[in-house]
């Protein structure tokens, strides 16, 4: 009988355990979501080193729809004189002739920012563009710089820009065509790849991902 009332007061422990544990993990997650989507909302342009542009999608050398988005936000602040130089990032996936920072680049030139004020750097995760672009932008003595992406993605953007000691400012698209309820699984998984981040480290949250392939 003894035993047995041991058992009941253990597992109670322990459940009361998990439950606080779960109860952290939501409230974390809550919070998380909700610095995600606010700093999503902050544009913030002003003079800096670089407009430095997030990855997205290309088809055979023409920027997807997103990445179009991100190009003429950046385009619009080269010409307003925020920045001398834009830097592009992306990769290329298997089979792909053009990675999206090359894309990216052609697209830019369309737009009247010279090829001279353009650097390139290719990652296959927000963290390994960023990381490829900062020796370019410590080489010229760059140390502040507007990050141009989508609004789910700009506060796990500022964070990784940040964290490699660049002092980044918020300045999203604001013509994404992903906008609405579709934005909704972006800013989940924006969401969960923060919280993470923050526990483990964005340099090795992105190894993990690059492991599993």
């Amino acid at each position: 009988m003894l035993a047995t009332l041991t058992g009941w007061r253990l597992l109670r422990r322990v459940l009361r355990v998990v439950g606080v544990l779960l109860l952290a993990a939501v409230v974390y997650l809550g919070v998380t979501a909700v610095q995600v989507w606010s700093t999503g909302r902050r544009y913030e342009p002003r003079p800096a080193g670089a407009i430095v542009v997030m990855g997205a999608a290309q088809y055979n050398g023409v920027p997807s729809a997103d990445l179009r988005s991100r190009l003429d936000e950046a385009s619009l602040l080269w010409h307003q004189r925020y920045a001398p130089l834009v830097m592009v990032t992306g990769s290329k996936e298997p089979g792909d002739r053009y990675t999206e920072a090359q894309a990216s680049a052609r697209y830019l030139v369309s737009t009247g920012v010279p090829a001279t004020d353009i650097l390139e750097a290719g990652g296959r995760d927000s963290w390994a563009n960023l990381a490829d672009a900062a020796p370019q932008l410590r080489a010229r003595g760059i140390v502040s710089v507007l990050m141009v992406t989508d609004r789910f993605h700009e506060h796990r953007s500022l964070a990784i820009a940040s964290t490699l000691g660049f002092t980044a400012y918020p300045t999203p698209t604001r013509t994404s065509p992903i906008s609405g309820l579709a934005a909704i699984p972006y800013y989940a998984k924006e969401t969960v790849g923060v919280a993470l981040g923050r526990i483990v480290g964005y340099q090795r949250l992105s190894s993990i991902h690059a492991s599993l392939g």
